[in-house]
C-alpha cells in the first residue's frame, strides 16, 4: 500500500527494520532536548505528516526497548491517526521511572503500526448470545 507523507523533519522517513517488522520507528523532531522529569509527559513532534486510505488507521505505539530500559511509554496507547486527520504526527510521551530523561532530535521514540479496520454499524437487540465466559471481565479469565 502506497501512504503520501509529508516530512519536514531533517530525519530519514520511517522504514520497517526487518522483513517481518508490524511497525516503523517514530522519530522526534525537537529543535532542542526535551527533558523529561519523572511523571512528566510531553507531545512530541516527529514532522510527519500522511494521507491514509479509507479503511486503514495508524496506531501509534510504545517501543518496548523505552519502556523497560528507561521507563518510557506512550499515553493513550495505541494512539490512532484517522484517515481524514492531516496534522502533524505527535506522540505523548510519560516517564514512568525515577530518573530524568532526555529526548534528542532524531531519537527514536514511538512506532508506527498501520492496520486495515471495519466501521460497525449498531444492530439493538433485546439479548445477547450466551458465552461460557459470560459477563466476566477485567482479568476474570487470569490466575488471581
Amino acid at each position: 500500500m502506497k501512504v503520501n507523507i509529508i516530512n519536514i523533519s531533517s530525519n530519514a522517513l520511517p522504514e520497517y527494520e526487518t522483513e517481518a517488522s508490524a511497525g516503523m520507528d517514530l522519530r522526534a523532531n525537537v529543535a532542542s532536548p526535551i527533558v523529561l522529569n519523572p511523571m512528566e509527559r510531553a507531545l512530541i513532534k516527529t514532522g510527519l505528516f500522511i494521507e491514509l486510505p479509507v479503511g486503514i488507521e495508524a496506531q501509534v505505539r510504545p517501543r518496548s526497548g523505552l519502556a523497560l530500559k528507561k521507563g518510557i511509554t506512550i499515553l493513550n496507547t495505541p494512539g490512532t491517526i484517522d484517515a481524514d486527520y492531516r496534522g502533524e504526527i505527535g506522540v505523548i510521551l510519560v516517564n514512568l521511572s525515577q530518573e530524568a530523561f532526555t529526548i534528542e532530535q532524531g531519537d527514536r521514540i514511538a512506532q508506527l503500526v498501520i492496520a486495515r479496520h471495519e466501521r460497525a454499524t449498531w444492530n439493538k437487540v433485546d439479548s445477547l448470545s450466551v458465552t461460557s465466559r459470560g459477563e466476566g471481565g477485567f482479568g476474570s479469565t487470569g490466575a488471581e
